[in-house]
C-alpha cells in the first residue's frame, strides 16, 4: 500500500472543516500552506501541511 504524500483542495478542506473556496481565497492571498500547481493541479504537500499546522499552534 503507498502513503499518501499530497492532499487535493478538497482533501485539505475536509481535514481542517473549512471551505475549498477559503484554500482558494487564501492561494490568492498568499495565506495558508505553500501548495504546488501541477498541470493545473493544485496539490499541498502533507509535510508543508503539517508544517503549517504546527506553526499555526497556539502554546
Amino acid at each position: 500500500m503507498q502513503t499518501r504524500t499530497c492532499l487535493n483542495q478538497t482533501e485539505l478542506a475536509a481535514r481542517w472543516s473549512i471551505s475549498a473556496r477559503t484554500l482558494e481565497r487564501w492561494r490568492w492571498t498568499g495565506e495558508g500552506p505553500a501548495f504546488l500547481k501541477i498541470g493545473g493541479r493544485v496539490v499541498y504537500r502533507l509535510e508543508d501541511v503539517l508544517a503549517y499546522e504546527h506553526g499555526a499552534m497556539v502554546p
